[in-house]
């Protein structure tokens, strides 16, 4: 059975992951989306509220699960087992980065850890989870870009709306 999984903030998760983790599922036997707890980066949102939010998402996919995981993700790929990571590519941008985690991965875990990189549908292709912060932030609306439940969570934290 291939499982692959999908790591990232997802802070907070957006139509655009989504897309990637409804193909990702196609292509796998099964899924795991992984929230990462990256000590780098200001979230939002607790990553037991980020797990929740995205078990929800994906709930209609039978293939499909989420964790959270706080170390590197190499060591997550070794605990469970799991050979291949799923990367999304919003644009040519996104890429060097990517490819430069990628090939640390494949380094750290002595070339058994591949990356695939999915493309994001054009449709999602300008989204990202920070912009969407920033317009929910500003009390925009940001219906189009994530699912209703997490709008309204988003409002909610940042008390607009």
């Amino acid at each position: 059975m291939k499982t692959a999984i999908y790591p990232g903030s997802f802070d907070p998760v957006t139509f655009g992951h989504l897309d990637i983790i409804r193909r990702a599922a196609r292509m796998f036997h099964r899924v795991t989306v992984v929230v990462m707890n990256n000590a780098s980066k200001h979230t939002l949102f607790s990553v037991d509220e980020r797990v929740k939010m995205l078990q929800n998402a994906v709930s209609e996919i039978k293939n499909v699960s989420v964790d959270a995981h706080d170390s590197l993700l190499i060591d997550y790929c070794k605990e469970k087992r799991v050979r291949i990571v799923i990367r999304g590519l919003r644009a040519v941008t996104d890429f060097e980065y990517e490819l430069q985690i990628a090939q640390t991965n494949k380094a750290l875990s002595q070339g058994k850890v591949d990356t695939v990189f999915l493309t994001t549908s054009l449709r999602y292709a300008y989204v990202s989870s920070s912009m969407v912060k920033e317009v929910a932030h500003f009390g925009g609306d940001v219906s189009k870009l994530v699912p209703e439940d997490i709008a309204h969570a988003l409002y909610l934290k940042n008390n607009t709306r």
